[in-house]
Order: structure tokens, then sequence, then C-alpha cells
């Protein structure tokens, strides 16, 4: 395991804890230390849930080592049941929890309790946090769901929702647009699992005509297994964006033999990408980093919604790079596999994009270079699990999107000119004070120092609107390098203005 200062992804046991927490019934019993309990502040502080996950920890310390650290699981399985009376139950031990082989799995069977016991086994040094989510999701639905032998036609299809959880990047948001969308199908929706579903619900999934996979990081795998066991086919396309979306109403609708509705959405961004105005993001380099989901979907939204240019496109999820990689080639590049920030970091830098999307990591990592930056995927911090209702699918995440891809470098351009003019004498506190009075300006973040420009070149780079800021400093490097002309100068900056512009 890596120490670090950021992560993108927990052990696989908080991604165990992403599926029970979203659940109700279930309940959790984690072998751990005192100090794995920190999970809980994630689903509390960040996602601002109401209640605390609903997971029992052994909590041994290190004197508890020398004794019986079994008879603690066994205790606190027991009382997890007659406290909580939960419906199923679930067993596992976290990282620190593996190394003592205590066998969680066989502790819980010792208990006879007259409930659904779901071992897990997570192999914390391995695996992470989406594949302990998508696991957990699995074992869940492989050991409750009963068989279907015959399943009952019906004058109105049926579907299940499968892979909103908790702390998820809009799931709860995602989750009301898709039902939207499958109400105006004329489908209806037999379960939504993880999300709201209980172990009694999860025993039904084999009773809808097939299911729908929002997010295959956490779905796929418990999708695959209906596939093969119900007969159920799973939708493959994520609704993200309004070709997306149309694509999806067109799966759906095929899937459950109904006719699709009239195009009657009411999406802005088509309308804004024919219209002159969007002439100025065209071409605009993005660099795109998250899970797979987003990561690929925010990738195609980019080109052919916006017109961007993808410049860059990554993901931490290991268990896409395929699809990952594929898509990258698409756009001319190669796609960057990584959970290490550090080597993010300097791809963004050297691919010097206009534009960055991404999680809260690659926002710090923006900031520090001066980039625009939109957050579009997990891990995320409290800020985006907004209040309100802000989703990323269907024909109203379009509408979301089109605002988060749009207006940083819209935004940007504005902050940009106030920069610019900053040092005339109507933008000076003493010469032309604000209403509120005269106030004195924050300093300004220090900027790292490059040392193939002089001050005075970075200075001058820096009044040249960042929209273009970063293909003038790649010719201008280019230029320099032909010529051996480094630092670079002032001078050096407006020769290669002259040369690329003739």
């Amino acid at each position: 395991m890596q120490l670090t200062l950021w992560t993108y992804e927990g052990p696989p046991h908080v991604g165990a804890m992403r599926i029970v927490t979203a659940m109700r019934g279930m309940h959790y019993v984690l072998h751990a230390p005192q100090g794995d309990t920190y999970a809980d502040l994630l689903f509390t502080m960040i996602e601002r849930r109401s209640a605390r996950p609903p997971v029992t920890y052994t909590t041994f310390q290190a004197r508890d080592l020398g004794g019986d650290t079994a008879e603690l699981f066994k205790d606190a399985a027991r009382n997890a049941y007659e406290t909580f009376a939960p419906q199923a139950m679930i067993v596992g031990a976290s990282c620190t929890g593996e190394l003592i082989q205590d066998d969680p799995a066989g502790l819980a069977r010792a208990l006879d309790l007259p409930i659904p016991v779901i071992p897990l086994e997570l192999p914390s040094y391995q695996k992470k946090e989406n594949w302990g989510a998508a696991e957990t999701f699995y074992r869940i639905v492989r050991s409750l769901t009963k068989p279907v032998t015959d399943r009952q036609s019906s004058s109105t299809p049926s579907c299940n929702i499968l892979g909103p959880c908790a702390l998820g990047f809009r799931h709860r948001d995602d989750l009301y647009e898709i039902k939207a969308l499958l109400a105006e199908c004329g489908i209806a929706v037999n379960v939504v699992a993880p999300e709201g579903a209980t172990p009694a619900d999860i025993t039904r999934l084999g009773d809808a005509d097939f299911n729908i996979v929002l997010y295959p990081e956490i779905a796929q795998p418990a999708a695959e297994w209906l596939k093969k066991n119900c007969g159920q086919p799973f939708t493959t396309t994520i609704p993200i964006g309004v070709n997306a979306t149309r694509a999806f109403i067109k799966e759906i609708c095929a899937l459950a033999g109904v006719t699709p509705p009239a195009d009657d959405m009411n999406a802005r961004l088509p309308w804004y990408s024919r219209s002159v105005d969007s002439t100025y993001l065209t071409g605009k380099r993005v660099f795109i980093f998250g899970d797979a989901t987003h990561a690929l979907a925010l990738a195609r939204v980019a080109r052919d919604e916006i017109g961007y240019t993808v410049c860059g496109l990554g993901t931490y999820t290991r268990e896409f790079a395929r699809e990952v990689r594929a898509e990258a080639s698409a756009h001319g590049i190669e796609a960057l596999i990584s959970d290490d920030y550090l080597a993010i970091e300097a791809a963004i830098a050297a691919a010097q994009p206009e534009l960055v999307l991404g999680t809260q990591m690659e926002r710090h990592i923006a900031k520090r270079l001066g980039i625009p930056c939109a957050v579009i995927s997990a891990p995320v911090h409290v800020q985006d699990f907004p209040a309100r209702r802000s989703p990323v699918m269907g024909f109203e995440g379009a509408n979301v999107l089109f605002d988060t891809l749009v207006h940083p470098l819209m935004m940007g351009l504005e902050e940009h000119l106030l920069g610019l003019f900053r040092d005339d004498f109507e933008f000076h506190d003493e010469a032309a004070p604000s209403h509120l009075g005269a106030k004195k300006a924050a300093a300004p973040m220090a900027q790292p120092a490059n040392e193939d420009w002089s001050p005075e070149a970075e200075k001058e780079l820096k009044k040249i609107p960042f929209f273009v800021r970063g293909k003038a400093r790649r010719n201008t490097e280019s230029f320099a390098r032909e010529r051996g002309l480094f630092p670079i100068s002032v001078e050096t900056l407006y020769d290669a203005k002259a040369h690329f512009g003739r």
C-alpha cells in the first residue's frame, strides 16, 4: 500500500460500507481496530447523510491482540443482530483486521443467526474501494435474489435500476432524472438497488424484464450474474450528454418492446453548440480525469457536443483501463491509468490544457497551475453534494453539464480581463473605491518558478488571454528549443509570435 497525501480510492471495506449505507435493513459487522471507524465521517460530513452508516466495528485494540479477538467479533455480531434487528447482515474485515486472520465468515456461521449472513472476502492489499463496492453488491445479489422459473408477463414492462449508492457523484440526482425518463417511456421500476433497497427488495430483482446499469464500476458484475441466472439483459449506454441520453432512450425502449416517445427534450446545450457564441469555445483543450463512467462520458460530450479538443484522458479505475484506452485512442492521445496524483499533475502540466475536468484532487492541481477546473467525478468534497438537485444524467443533466463545461472558461475570460486592467487607475481602490469601502486586495498565490522563462517574459506571457496562453507558451518553447534561446526573454516571446503568426 502506498502512503500518500491524497487518495482516489479507499480500501475495499469502504466500498462495502458505501453499499450497506445506501441500503435499508442491512447491517455490516466489520472486524477492525478502533482507528478504522474514521470512515463514518465520509458519509455524515461529506455526503451529509442524516444517519451514521449501519456498521458495527469490533474496535479491537493493541492489548486485545494477545487475547481472543475471535470472541470479540462474535460478541459484536450477536449484539448487532439484537440491537438493530436487520433483515440480513454482511461480515468482513478491514485491511488491519485481515492480518489477524480470524475468519469472520466462519465465526458468523457458528453464531447460527436466524437471518442471511453474507461473508465478504475483500483483499485489502490488492484491491480498492470501487472493486469492494462492486464485489459487495454482487455478493448480496447472488445470495439473496430468488431464482425465476416463470416470469409473469405484464402489459407494463419493468426494469431494475442498478448502481446508485452512497458517496457516488450525483447518484441521488441522476436517479431522479432516470426515473422520469422511464415514466415518460411507459416503463415501470421494479427495484432500485443498492440505493434505498432492502434485502427483501433484492429477492425480487428477478421479476423485472431487464436491468439498467447506471454505474458499471458498481453494478456490472451483479448485472452479468442476473443476465446469466435470471435471463435479464442489461443496458450498456450511460445517459450522460444529449447524444447518449437519446441513445439510452432507444436502448431501453427496445429492451422493453415499447415505442420511444417524441424527442421533446428541454436541453439548452444543443442550441448553444449551434450558436455563434459557441465558436469561442471550439477547439479549446480539455484534460479529463476521473472514474471510468464519468471520464468516458465527458470525453464524448466535450468533443461531440461542445467542440473541445480532448488533450488528456485518464482514470484511476484500473478495472476499466481497456475501455478508457480505447476512448483515448479515438481522440488520438494515450490514456493515463494511474492513482498517483503526482503523475497526474505532471501529465496535466505537460498537456497545458485550457480546462480540467476531474475530481477534487484535480481541482487542487488546476488551482496551483492556474487552470480553470470543474469537478465531474468522485472522489469529491462536501460542496459537490449540493442541497439542490444537480444531475449529470438525462436531458436536465445535459443542462448541468452545459454550465459545468462552459462557465469556467467564460467566467475565466472575465477574470482575465479584470486582471489585465487591474493596473489601470480606475481599478485602484485609492482612485475609485468600491461602494463597500476601501479593501486591501488579497496577496496572489505564489506560482512555481519556471527556469526556462525569464521573470519579465513570464510577466508578459500573463498578459495574453488564458484561453490562448497555453498555445502561446507551447509555440514559444518550441521556437526557443529549435534555436537554443534559453532562458526565454520577452524578445523571444514576440519573435515566436511573429514566426507562428505568418
